[in-house]
């Protein structure tokens, strides 16, 4: 069971980051209107997009597992912040589901960089 945890939270994430490019990449009008009252779209709407989609990818892969988590931390990150600052918990009627999802996400990669700490290479942790 422990042996199948980290990779279940691997797993998790990149499938969060990834099924959100959906809307990031067809312009769906919700991520239009979210990056727009931000002031990134299109630019930074697809540019995170192809952030998320590297950061999803490297969790999958074990040996970018930390750098895939510290992007997505980074990433998610700022959408919290974004969340805090400009756009409010709840967008369009959506009941904060987009902000609980950035938030769990966050704490998931948080977790999952503890995890693998020991692979940073200059963190020299053993």
């Amino acid at each position: 069971m422990k042996k199948y945890t980290p990779f279940a939270l691997r797993l998790i994430v990149a499938i969060i980051l990834i099924q959100t490019l959906r809307f990031k990449f067809t312009a769906h009008p919700d991520s239009v209107y979210i990056f727009t009252q931000v002031g990134l779209e299109p630019f930074g709407r697809i540019s995170i997009g192809v952030l998320e989609l590297i950061a999803g990818i490297l969790l999958l892969i074990p040996k970018g597992v930390w750098v895939g988590a510290t992007l997505a931390l980074g990433i998610l990150g700022g959408a919290i912040l974004m969340h805090l600052t400009k756009l409010g918990i709840e967008i369009n009627n959506d009941e904060g589901a987009l902000f609980i999802t950035a938030v769990v996400t966050f704490t998931l990669s948080a977790i999952i960089l503890f995890l693998y700490k020991k692979d940073i290479p200059f963190l020299k942790l053993n």
